[in-house]
C-alpha cells in the first residue's frame, strides 16, 4: 500500500486547529503533520505533541523562531517606523510571513503536497499566510479550512461536538471570550464588547501585558536604550539580544500603562474591525528609535523616509513581505541606519514616554548654529537672499494674479 500524501497543518493547539486534524484525515485522507511556530506567544506548549497525536496527527514540530522574528522582521519595521493607519505597530502582520516561511521549510522536509491553515475567511491572516506560501512555494496546494466547502462547522460548540464524535475529548469550553493573538511583540484583543465601537473596553478584564495608565505607579521611571546602526543593543546599560530587549521593555511598558491602543482599522478584505492592541515594549522601541533619528537624519532623508515607512507598513499589513518592493524599501531604510548610533533617555509615566535627552557621535545638531548668537557658519543677513529666492515662485504668482485681477477690472 502506497504511503499517504502529507499535509502540513499550521497548529496552535487551540480548538480550531485541533478540530482540523480529524477533518483533514476524513475529507482528504492526508497524513497530517502539525507545525507549531513559536514567535514568543508564551502559550503553554507542554502536552501539545500528545494532543496533536491523540487527534490523529502523525508528527508535531515545535519551531522556536523568536530570535529570527526579532532580528529579521521586527527590527526592519522599527528602523522604518512602519505604522499602519497611524497607530497599529504591525504585531500580527510581521509574524505571519515568518510562520509561512517555516511551514514551507517543513513541507519541503516532509515532501508534503499541501499546507493547511485555520484562519477565517473574514480576516487578514488568510491573505498573509497564503501570499507567503505562494511566494516561497507556488507548487504547494493551500487548504483554508474555514473557506473549504467540506467544512461545515460554524461555532465553537459545533467544533467541540465534531471532536467528541471522533472520540476526542478536549479541555475546551464553548464559553465566549476575547479572540486574541499573542507573540513576542504584542497581544491583540477582538470580540465581546469590542464588537460595538460605541462600547468602552473593559480594561480590567481585558489587559494581559500590563495595566491601564490610571492603575500605573504614581512614580515615573527613567530608562535608557542604546542603538548601533538602528539596532537596539542595551537597556539601562545592560547589553542583550533584541528579543530580550523587547521582553524587558514589555515589562517596563506594561508596568507603566504604555502602548495600549483602541482602533477601528481597515482590513485588507474591505471591512472595518475594532480591536485593542497592547504593544508596550514595541511602543517604547519605536519612540526611542525615532527620538535618536531626529538627531542624525538630515531633513530630506527624514521626509523621504516618512513616505517609505507608510508604504512599507501597507505592504507588511497586506502580507506582501516576500516581494521585490518590500526588499527595496527595506534596503533604502537600511541605508539610512548607517549612523543611527547613540543613546536615548526617557521617563515612563502613566502611559506616557517623556523624552529626557539623547546623544550620538553622529549628531547633526550644532549648539553654536542653533544658538541665537551669530557665528562663522551662519550670518543672519544671508537669510535675506535665501528667502528672496525660496519665495520667488510665491511672489511671482501673486504678482501675476494681481495683474490679471487689475486687467479684468479695467
Amino acid at each position: 500500500m502506497a504511503d499517504k500524501e502529507k499535509v502540513i497543518l499550521a497548529y496552535s493547539g487551540g480548538l480550531d486547529t485541533t478540530a482540523i486534524i480529524p477533518w483533514l484525515k476524513e475529507n482528504y485522507n492526508y497524513d497530517v503533520v502539525c507545525v507549531c511556530v513559536d514567535c514568543g506567544q508564551e502559550e503553554e506548549l507542554d502536552g501539545l505533541e500528545e494532543r496533536a497525536k491523540s487527534c490523529g496527527a502523525s508528527k508535531l514540530y515545535i519551531e522556536d523562531v523568536t530570535d529570527e522574528f526579532a532580528d529579521d522582521y521586527i527590527v526592519p519595521c522599527v528602523q522604518a517606523h512602519a505604522v499602519y493607519e497611524n497607530q497599529y505597530l504591525l504585531g500580527t502582520s510581521m509574524a505571519r510571513p515568518l510562520i509561512a516561511k517555516k511551514l514551507v521549510e517543513i513541507a519541503r522536509k516532509e515532501n508534503a503536497v499541501a499546507i493547511c491553515h485555520g484562519a477565517t475567511g473574514k480576516g487578514n491572516d488568510q491573505i498573509r499566510f497564503e501570499l507567503g506560501i505562494k511566494a516561497l512555494a507556488p507548487d504547494l496546494k493551500i487548504i483554508a479550512a474555514w473557506r473549504d466547502p467540506k467544512w461545515t462547522m460554524d461555532s465553537r460548540e459545533s467544533e467541540i461536538e465534531y471532536c467528541k464524535a471522533h472520540g476526542i475529548n478536549l479541555p475546551f469550553s464553548a464559553d465566549s471570550s476575547y479572540s486574541r493573538d499573542r507573540n513576542l511583540w504584542h497581544i491583540s484583543h477582538e470580540g465581546l464588547e469590542l464588537e460595538d465601537p460605541a462600547e468602552e473596553p473593559n480594561y480590567k478584564h481585558l489587559l494581559v501585558l500590563g495595566v491601564s495608565p490610571e492603575n500605573a505607579p504614581d512614580e515615573g521611571e527613567y530608562v535608557t536604550i542604546d542603538f548601533e546602526k538602528g539596532v537596539p543593543t542595551a537597556v539601562n546599560g545592560e547589553k542583550m539580544k533584541v528579543s530580550d530587549i523587547i521582553r524587558t521593555l514589555n515589562k517596563l511598558g506594561g508596568k507603566h500603562g504604555v502602548g495600549i491602543i483602541d482602533i477601528v482599522e481597515n482590513r485588507v478584505v474591505g471591512m472595518k474591525s475594532r480591536g485593542i492592541y497592547e504593544t508596550p515594549g514595541g511602543t517604547i522601541l519605536y519612540a526611542a528609535h525615532e527620538q535618536l533619528e531626529e538627531l542624525i537624519l538630515d531633513r530630506e532623508c527624514m521626509r523621504e523616509k516618512k513616505r517609505i515607512s507608510d508604504e512599507l507598513a501597507q505592504l507588511v499589513y497586506e502580507g506582501k513581505w516576500f516581494t521585490p518592493l518590500r526588499e527595496a524599501l527595506c534596503a533604502f531604510v537600511s541605508t539610512t541606519q548607517q549612523y543611527v548610533t547613540g543613546q536615548v533617555k526617557f521617563k515612563l509615566y502613566k502611559g506616557n514616554i517623556i523624552k529626557a535627552g539623547e546623544t550620538s557621535p553622529y549628531s547633526l545638531y550644532s549648539e553654536s548654529l542653533a544658538s541665537f548668537t551669530t557665528g562663522d557658519l551662519y550670518d543672519h543677513h544671508d537669510a535675506q537672499g535665501f528667502i528672496t529666492l525660496f519665495g520667488l515662485s510665491t511672489k511671482v504668482r501673486a504678482m501675476k494674479m494681481q495683474a490679471a485681477e487689475s486687467n479684468k477690472n479695467n
